[in-house]
């Protein structure tokens, strides 16, 4: 089976994660497609595949030989991002994509087109899969799942050489609790890459520093034809704290190294407005900064409209991996020779994001990430190629592989 064909199987299951919920998986769609995982390794001759009581799914292959490489695990997650509808997902394979407009959904007018998302061209001839336009797709990151899915069934039928391989799909990690209850000791490897990138070609090892911020404005209430000197709208003070941060420190304005404030979400009256950010930086010094100036806006606001007007609650949610990852720079050069010999020029970039495996990586499991080939993630318009897919799939039977020998492993 090939590894756009398990993509279409997975996502038919529902798995988008809940932030207010609070077990483990969020939704109870992802322990369904945990089991079916785990049914599926069995299938493939992974004896010990397993579900356990939080919905990690663990597997593993024992070495081919006595002197292979240390144990290497493959990651990925279950969970869609709820910032775009996940459930009745219809997917399609658009084949031998033209260039052109590539509707889909005509009824609602919905088309994937070059003029918006150029890289399109790129992939004039390839087979994409696409949605109707009304959910997002899920390669994010069930083409991960798929692809290590499809090289462990590659392993197994070609009897190729390996060490010690381990396999771990994730619950929830668009809503930052992938790794809440994962056993590290138990997963049994020294070193792992997570499947759960983007571009073909891309490897990624730094990752944003992020914190979560909640700013609370406490107004007071009174009817406005009697408001002078007395009511205190805690909208327009919302508004206020809003605009004192830097214009041009936002998502839709920054790239690459680039750090952001990204007001997510804002309720509110006049007596209490609640804005929920989250800062992003991959530098230590800027990240700091950052969250120094919420704290600064903070307290001016106190200064002027009295104490106790704005509650900030701060909260870190992981850092950047890369000081976990450069002491072991075989990881990355492993991933750069396995793309090269499929014929794909690597791309070191950093992550604008996280992943389970930045804060693996602080659990003493390094682990970088693959690129799985897909592009506009949690949204309409996302889309993978198949031929991507297909590539990647080589790409991670090249490092199961590599790791049959201590010697080519870390060389």
């Amino acid at each position: 089976m090939r590894a756009y064909e398990r993509l279409l199987k997975y996502v038919a299951f529902d798995t988008t994660s809940d932030e207010d919920s609070p077990s483990c998986p969020s939704t109870p769609n992802q322990l369904l497609l945990a089991q079916a995982l785990a049914d599926e390794l069995r299938g493939l001759g992974v004896a010990d595949a397993r579900v356990d009581a939080y919905g990690y799914v663990y597997g593993s292959l024992p070495a081919t030989a006595a002197d292979s490489g240390p144990a290497l695990g493959f990651i990925a997650h279950m969970d869609t991002s709820a910032s775009a509808p996940g459930a009745n997902i219809r997917a399609r394979i658009a084949p031998c994509y033209d260039g052109g407009e590539l509707v889909l959904n005509k009824a609602l007018n919905i088309v994937l087109s070059p003029e918006r998302y150029p890289v399109l061209k790129d992939y004039i001839g390839q087979d994409l899969v696409v949605t109707d336009g009304s959910t997002l797709l899920g390669a994010d990151d069930k083409a991960g799942i798929a692809e290590i899915m499809t090289a462990v069934e590659r392993i197994q039928r070609e009897a190729l050489p390996h060490g010690k391989l381990c396999f771990a799909f994730t619950p929830d990690e668009e809503i930052g609790r992938g790794v809440d209850h994962f056993d590290v000791a138990g997963f049994g490897a020294q070193f792992a890459y997570t499947a759960d990138g983007g571009r073909l070609g891309e490897i990624e090892y730094e990752n944003f520093n992020a914190a979560s911020a909640v700013a609370t404005i406490r107004g007071v209430s009174i009817h406005p034809g009697d408001a002078k000197g007395k009511l205190k709208n805690a909208i327009l003070i919302a508004m206020e704290f809003n605009a004192m941060l830097p214009c041009n420190e936002i998502p839709a304005a920054t790239e690459g190294y680039e750090g952001f404030y990204h007001l997510r979400w804002i309720e509110g009256d006049e007596e209490k407005t609640i804005l929920k950010y989250i800062v992003r930086d991959h530098d230590e010094g800027r990240f700091t900064e950052k969250k120094e100036r919420l704290k600064k806006i903070a307290a001016y606001l106190n200064d002027r409209y009295g104490a106790g007007t704005v509650e900030l609650e701060l909260t870190d949610s992981y850092y950047n991996m890369k000081s976990k990852v450069e002491p072991y720079p075989f990881l990355i050069e492993n991933a750069r020779k396995a793309l090269e010999a499929e014929g794909v020029a690597p791309a070191v970039v950093p992550i604008r994001g996280g992943t389970d495996g930045a804060m693996l990586s602080f659990m003493g499991l390094p682990c970088p990430n693959l690129c799985t080939g897909g592009h506009n993630y949690h949204g309409r318009f996302e889309f993978i190629p198949v031929q991507s897919m297909d590539v990647m799939v080589s790409v991670l039977v090249r490092l199961m592989e590599q790791n049959s020998s201590a010697r080519d492993f870390s060389s």
